[in-house]
């Protein structure tokens, strides 16, 4: 038995690791170092109690939830000796397709990562992951009507550091 569940875990982690390395990069700004780490963290606890998790109808968004949470925590824990930076890593490492437009992503990125923590999340969870008010708020431990403020002023924040820079971008 012990061995059908680590086999099932194991099934679930590779299924669902490249899904939450690229939620975790837009989280982190396109710091792909500390989405390897949160994605890492996530699937560690996830193993831990996973007897539990392969029960529940959806692990997929409970993966999720905990990625989020694991996210938060960690910029809450963040020493007083670091400080972010408005600058984004090397090109070469941030998560960018082929069939994408590399100056779009990495401009998104850059917003993105000039935005609060928790605005962030709001916004992968809501405009990426394409979750509901109420399933966001749940991840956030927030209400849904925090998760609606919050969404409107991200987006607005959001806008507002893009100004018609996005418009450019977009019209290439």
């Amino acid at each position: 038995m012990k061995k059908a569940l680590t086999d099932e875990y194991l099934e679930f982690a590779a299924g669902r690791s490249g899904h939450l390395f690229r939620s975790a990069c837009l989280l982190t700004s396109g710091d792909t170092h500390l989405a390897e780490d949160l994605v890492q963290e996530t699937l560690g606890r996830m193993y831990v109690t996973w007897r539990r998790i392969s029960k529940i109808e959806n692990p997929a968004a409970y993966a999720q939830t905990v990625l989020v949470r694991t996210f938060l925590t960690h910029q809450r824990r963040r020493s007083s000796r670091e400080s972010p930076t408005g600058e984004l890593p090397d090109a070469s490492t941030a998560p960018v397709s082929a069939e994408g437009d590399a100056t779009l992503r990495i401009t998104l990125l850059d917003a993105l990562g000039r935005l609060p923590p928790k605005d962030r999340a709001v916004l992968v969870l809501r405009y990426w992951e394409d979750r509901s008010i109420e399933e966001t708020a749940a991840a956030m431990r927030a209400s849904s009507g925090a998760v609606r403020s919050r969404s409107t002023r991200a987006l607005a924040k959001l806008r507002e550091l893009l100004g018609g820079s996005l418009a450019e971008l977009v019209a290439r």
